[in-house]
């Protein structure tokens, strides 16, 4: 039964990873439903609030170390191969 109930809830997991992993991933913990902050020391990642941020790329220098911030270089690489995911997410908000 255990073993029934660990592979449901990976599919189910895996499944809100796929259908929103901006939220699945835990995102939105920081940088706010949708991507839009209420908490000033978290930048709003929406596309309505910040056009000019290029998500994917931003992702892939947290991942590599080439931009430096001790929560997201942690943070970014859950977030692999799910980048352009996330910005296409965040672009409908």
């Amino acid at each position: 039964m255990r073993k029934v109930l660990l592979v449901a809830s990976t599919v189910l997991a895996m499944g809100s990873v796929q259908a929103n992993p901006f939220d699945a991933l835990g995102c939105s913990g920081c940088h706010g439903v949708g991507g839009k902050s209420a908490i000033p020391a978290y930048p709003s990642l929406a596309k309505s609030v910040r056009p000019d941020l290029d998500v994917v790329k931003s992702l892939k220098d947290y991942q590599s170390g080439a931009r430096k911030n001790a929560t997201m270089n942690a943070m970014a690489p859950m977030a692999a191969g799910q980048e352009q995911a996330i910005a296409d997410y965040l672009a409908t908000h």
